[in-house]
């Protein structure tokens, strides 16, 4: 724990009589044994303290089991494509050190320093999306989803996932009671996903048009917005949603081949058919590190099939604490959240995590069939460089967040029911109090 916090710029040489919260409020601390006391525990509450260890080592040791995996499940192809087994793994190693040095960059960076950048990083990621649209993107399967840049292919809709939740962090973090209204608080927020939601579905990304969708409405709910407003919305879209997948012909006959894959795993089903084959084959222990023999099967396996692979050569327990790690993450930075000096930092650390969490679901969900296909990678482990970096990056933003904690007071640690002092985020008091009124919002 000590080595992973003093990795992320830890400062257990620290002096003691450091406050926490803004420079504003730093005051000398009094003499004596409780003052040495209450300056201890505001150390560990420092705006310039350590991060949060656990989160920063799961995620990189993530990283790094993202690395082996991609190289066990891409070397036949690599083979076959470009006559060399370790393509993909030279690449996935580069994009890995990328990815670690960005998370440390980002958490060294005041997170509250990002909302200068809110904007410009909306307007870049509308303009991206736009150039897809319009053709100008790399195009893959049947769609324009990557910006070349050279050798590097950028994927827009990644990086709009993370520019969605600091747009709304900023702009949610404003508004405070005015989030209750329906002109002010809610309809702005669903015209801007809405856009971007339209771009993505133009490309066509389904998949990530549902999760800015989500995301919005997750950051909505957790700031106070009233829930009819959040539930009427959620039908409208769920049967729009439905009726996108219903007269769009290559949507529905994936559908289709979703509910009947005995009968299409030759065709539409055979990825999905293939990567629930992976897992059954796996059984508890699985056959072991780069034994697994649906690689010769299953395409693109190490990019969204990649956890396939992981079932079939670690088991039940391989992916028994893959989601575990996962679960880590999501609980940490919800932790991080409630525990946020700001409700700016709260908002972003809730969006984050349910980032986080909703592709990691979605991505397992479609890996073992229980959702029909969708283009999500799986955070950290899928081959590609624009997953690996905007996540990595996202982990240095909650990383940062962890930094400034809301300080409980010496008196009452300890205690049941003991609750953060002044600085404790809206967010937490908002679903709270929703929490107590029942239904009246």
């Amino acid at each position: 724990m000590t080595s992973w916090s003093s990795a992320f710029g830890a400062r257990a040489d620290a002096p003691k009589n450091r406050h926490v919260g803004p420079p504003d409020q730093e005051k000398a601390a009094p003499g004596g044994i409780a003052a040495a006391a209450e300056a201890f525990w505001k150390v560990r509450s420092s705006p310039s303290g350590p991060v949060d260890a656990l989160l920063a080592a799961v995620v990189t040791a993530l990283i790094g089991f993202g690395v082996v995996m991609v190289y066990s499940a891409s070397a036949v192809e690599a083979t076959v494509r470009y006559k060399d087994a370790q393509f993909f793994l030279k690449r996935q190693a580069v994009y890995a050190v990328l990815s670690i040095a960005t998370m440390w960059i980002t958490s060294r960076i005041d997170h509250r320093r990002l909302k200068v950048l809110t904007y410009p990083v909306l307007i870049t990621v509308t303009g991206m999306l736009v150039a897809c649209v319009a053709g100008l993107g790399h195009k893959a399967g049947n769609a324009y989803r990557w910006i070349s840049l050279g050798p590097v292919h950028v994927q827009p809709a990644e990086v709009a996932k993370l520019g969605i939740v600091l747009w709304l962090a900023y702009s949610l973090s404003k508004k405070a009671e005015r989030i209750k209204s329906f002109s002010v608080g809610f309809l702005p927020h669903l015209l801007v996903v809405g856009l971007l939601m339209l771009l993505c579905l133009k490309q066509p990304d389904f998949g990530s048009a549902v999760v800015l969708l989500f995301l919005t409405f997750t950051l909505l709910f957790v700031a106070g917005a009233r829930v009819p407003y959040i539930a009427a919305f959620s039908m409208l879209l769920a049967f729009a949603g439905a009726a996108l997948v219903r007269f769009s012909g290559y949507r529905y006959a994936r559908y289709l081949a979703w509910i009947d894959m005995d009968n299409n795993r030759a065709d539409l089903a055979y990825q999905p058919f293939q990567s629930v084959m992976s897992f059954g084959s796996g059984g508890l222990f699985g056959l072991g590190l780069g034994r697994g023999l649906q690689v010769l099967y299953l395409p693109e396996a190490h990019t969204d099939f990649v956890s396939a692979i992981v079932g079939e050569e670690l088991g039940f327990v391989g992916i028994l604490g893959l989601c575990a790690a996962y679960l880590v993450i999501v609980s940490r930075g919800v932790k991080i959240a409630l525990e946020a000096a700001d409700d700016y930092g709260s908002f972003m650390a809730f969006g984050i995590a349910t980032l986080f969490g909703v592709q990691a679901m979605t991505n397992l969900a479609v890996a073992m069939a229980i959702l029909p296909t969708k283009g999500l990678t799986l955070p950290f482990l899928s081959y590609g460089g624009s997953s690996l970096l905007v996540n990595a990056a996202a982990a240095g933003i909650l990383l940062s967040i962890s930094r400034s904690r809301t300080v409980v007071a010496p008196e009452k640690r300890g205690e049941a029911g003991a609750s953060p002092v002044p600085h404790a985020p809206s967010a937490s008091a908002v679903v709270a109090a929703s929490a107590e009124e029942g239904g009246a919002w």
